[in-house]
């Protein structure tokens, strides 16, 4: 049957590779969606669509998939769901010699692609039935959860695996598979390449793949839903601080889910902590794969996704917008300043004042100094240093990690192994970890914790606006900022960097950026940290991604380095001041003057055709 589907009225046959892959496909393919159009595809003898479907499988990456839903190797589809389950499967029976007692949780957001097909919560069901016809117990949510129950799962029933099926805030074609592992945090290397191979040795559905009613009614088969939503949130009342505050706040809170599944974890956590539950945006209130109020679903592009936010806040009075992206495990925080206008806090600002709220809360319930020495703060190598200032004037541990909640997941779990306390751990890109009770990022904690400071702050007649320049003043301004530009073309990206390690001469760093002089040099690529006595980098390095860190003799810091996941090149920017230098203009005019030259200097974006970032 499949041959003759190969050669079908489409003219002669194509290149034999695809024709490979799409037999094998129209053999073991039994979604009716994705099979016809596969076959609709060779009937028009259209192989530039059968090269995009079929031409690359996607990769395993430390972050798992990511990719549209739809047909092929190279989208996410109930084939690639169970092929990428049963090789993650066969990895951890390798890995775990009691996963049979043990087993994985399974959950999902609630994104749907009606032309596949495909949907998260069937993507989550396909994947329990791999694991439960191979008699491994299966967790598996009824509903759609936040992506942070995952991980607490993992940690609360000390299960080998999870996988949340969502794609967070990507746009609503997209759809993904994340994993943890049996640590609670998301894997590291050299786990993804171990899955990766698996998957490639397991492609072939086994005999009950597709036949997910089989789990119906399995004694392997466990809805954790009500535990866990039980005791999450008595594990989240352990950091309420202030509930007789709370009970009597006349501040007013907005929030959103944008479309996802945020909604009624965020009122259940207000509840917790004996908030009046916020007023929920009601056209986003309820999970819709279409999130047809946004152009993207995505709360860190700021003040277009909040518009509507805005609008009810205005309308009720509330002075507090919080914003979950649609998987809940990001945080966006705004409020109304007294000239009328909305500030959204970046991730940079609001890391910033949950670190200095969680630290004073701490410092109330410790008075013994001595525990100081215990206590650590995170937070990832592009975003703010302004834990690492709040450190050194209070006496606890700050340390940085490499880019991403991966890296100070599983940093926080070595420390707390050790019988560290890790206090709180953040990204700028809206990621925070306020309860190292999930090592991830939470937007659910993160709201209710945001809502408490700001609550709290009232009390003393405060804003976070005001706050936030009292921890500056105390502490020292840490101006940043980020962009970049877009490059679709890799070997242009390897110029750039190359270039800028061979900037006078062989092996020879830029020593000045225009007018600015460079006081230190770290590659990530490469391993080299001309700050270490050996030259050496103490953070781990990667020779597939680019990243150069400058620190020049101003105090600025500027990291430039490749995205994972997009065509870009991003650059991270920061001026840090010491304590007592309060010019915070004249501070913006000097890093604005150092973005520029970066910009000039080191991407020379004209020399290498760099798209800057759309406005």
């Amino acid at each position: 049957m499949a041959a003759a589907v190969a050669a079908a009225p489409g003219g002669p046959s194509m290149d034999p590779r695809l024709d490979q892959e799409t037999a094998r496909w129209l053999r073991w393919d039994k979604n009716p969606l994705t099979s016809e159009s596969v076959k609709q595809l060779i009937a028009d003898g259209n192989k530039e669509e059968l090269e995009k479907c079929f031409g690359a499988r996607m990769e395993f990456g430390t972050a798992g998939l990511r990719a549209a839903m739809g047909t092929g190797i190279s989208h996410m589809n109930d084939l690639t769901i169970i092929q990428t389950t049963q090789g993650f499967c066969r990895y951890l029976e390798k890995q775990f010699s009691d996963l049979k007692q043990r087993g994985v949780v399974i959950s999902f957001d609630a994104r749907a692609h009606p032309p596949s097909g495909g949907n998260s919560r069937r993507f989550a069901r396909l994947a329990a039935t791999t694991f439960i016809t191979q008699g491994i117990p299966v967790y598996l949510f009824s509903g759609i959860t936040p992506t942070p129950f995952v991980p607490y799962t993992v940690s609360h029933l000390k299960l080998c695996a999870g996988i949340m099926i969502t794609a967070s805030h990507n746009p609503k074609q997209d759809n993904g598979y994340k994993v943890y592992w049996d640590n609670g945090a998301q894997i590291t290397s050299p786990h993804d390449k171990g899955i990766s191979r698996a998957i490639e040795e397991n492609l072939e559905p086994w005999p009950q793949a597709w036949d997910d009613s089989l789990i119906n009614g399995s004694p392997l088969l466990h809805d954790p839903s009500a535990s866990i939503n039980k005791s999450y949130f008595e594990d989240l009342k352990k950091y309420c601080f202030h509930r007789s505050v709370n009970r009597e706040t006349k501040v007013k809170f907005v929030h959103t889910s944008v479309h996802g599944v945020g909604h009624d974890f965020v009122q259940s956590a207000f509840k917790a902590f004996d908030f009046v539950p916020p007023e929920a945006v009601p056209e986003q209130k309820d999970p819709d794969p279409e999130f047809p109020t946004v152009k993207y679903p995505n709360p860190e592009e700021g003040k277009g996704v909040l518009t509507l936010s805005f609008a009810l806040a205005d309308k009720t009075k509330a002075k507090i917008v919080l914003a979950n992206d649609p998987d809940a495990d990001r945080l966006a925080v705004a409020e109304k300043q007294d000239s009328g206008e909305w500030r959204v806090f970046s991730g940079n600002e609001l890391g910033a004042l949950l670190g200095w709220w969680l630290f004073t809360s701490w410092k109330e319930k410790n008075q013994d100094h001595s525990a100081l020495k215990d206590l650590y703060m995170l937070s990832s190598t592009v975003s703010s240093k302004i834990l690492r200032a709040i450190a050194l004037k209070e006496g606890f541990h700050f340390e940085e990690t490499l880019t991403g909640f991966k890296w100070m997941g599983n940093r926080a779990k070595q420390l707390i192994d050790q019988g560290k306390n890790v206090l709180f751990a953040f990204e700028e890109a809206i990621g925070y970890m306020c309860c190292p009770f999930v090592l991830d990022k939470d937007g659910v904690s993160a709201a209710v914790i945001s809502a408490e400071l700001a609550s709290f702050l009232a009390t003393k007649n405060l804003s976070l606006s005001q706050q936030l320049k009292a921890i500056y003043v105390e502490y020292g301004y840490h101006i940043t900022k980020a962009s970049y530009f877009i490059c679709h073309d890799q070997g242009t990206i390897k110029k750039l960097f190359e270039n800028l390690r061979n900037y006078d001469g062989k092996n020879n760093y830029p020593k000045t950026c225009g007018r600015f002089e460079i006081s230190g040099i770290r590659d990530l690529t490469t391993g080299y940290d001309d700050s270490q006595p050996d030259k050496k980098a103490i953070l781990p390095t990667s020779k597939s991604s680019q990243m150069i860190t400058f620190t020049f003799a101003n105090g600025g810091v500027a990291t430039m380095r490749t995205s994972g996941t997009e065509p870009k090149i991003k650059y991270y920017s920061e001026l840090c001041a010491p304590p007592g230098n309060s010019d915070p203009e004249q501070l913006k005019k000097e890093l604005n003057e150092l973005v520029s030259a970066i910009e000039e200097h080191f991407f020379q974006p004209q020399k290498y055709n760099l798209q800057p970032k759309a406005e």
